[in-house]
């Protein structure tokens, strides 16, 4: 099966103070790398970035501006991509995102599932809240042996995809958009190291833990 890339990079960066897909990794940007590793199993990556990105397109074969959602992004990728069988969608702010991770996603696809995606299991206790009269209340506690944090890349067969993407129109992540029209999505284990990159601080990490294993 033949596989393309979308790698996210459409964000403004407004909590973190700028465009954090383009600071620098090393010899590289975020983004450049997150195109770099999805090249293991991509034979073509499309990089979504802002309308007034100017950049030299960070290695990827094709550069197009994002939309006002993530999941405009991601459809402005789609429509960019070659023909292919397999889709693998990342975000650019995850650069630690090993090849094995884009692997098992890919193979779990390929083995039969509509979508395969990263998933940790949840250590922590988890409350569900209420708000009353200016304060948090504890009203219940969660089974947290069925919740699991998702990660990207996520991988999918490109006709479940736009299928997905033409039937609904907005989700926090693309699984949530299979999901909801009844596609099976399963769960690879995902990786404590692949740290999104949210604030300045977790740059700092992402830069910390590449050293170390350089």
């Amino acid at each position: 099966m033949t596989v393309a890339a979308v790698v996210v990079a459409g964000g403004r960066g407004v909590r973190f103070g700028g465009p954090k897909q383009f600071s620098v990794l090393g010899y590289e940007t975020v983004a450049a790398r997150s195109v770099r590793v999805s090249r293991s199993v991509a034979d073509f990556v499309v990089l979504v970035v802002p309308d007034e990105y100017d950049g030299p397109g960070e290695g990827a074969d094709a550069v197009v501006p994002g939309g006002d959602t993530r999941a405009a992004s991601v459809r402005a990728g789609l429509k960019a991509l070659p023909d292919c069988d397999i889709v693998v969608v990342h975000d650019a702010a995850r650069p630690l995102a090993s090849q094995r991770l884009f692997t098992a996603v890919v193979d779990a696809v390929t083995a039969g599932a509509d979508a395969a995606i990263p998933g940790l299991r949840v250590t922590d206790t988890v409350k569900r809240i209420a708000n009353r009269d200016g304060q948090s209340i504890v009203v219940g506690t969660i089974d947290r042996s069925e919740l699991v944090t998702v990660q990207t890349p996520q991988a999918f067969r490109r006709d479940v995809l736009e299928r997905a993407h033409h039937t609904l129109s907005d989700a926090t992540d693309d699984a949530a958009l299979v999901e909801a029209m009844g596609g099976v999505v399963v769960i690879v284990s995902g990786e404590v190291s692949n740290l999104k990159i949210t604030d300045p601080s977790d740059l700092l990490r992402v830069a910390t833990a590449l050293e170390e294993d350089s």
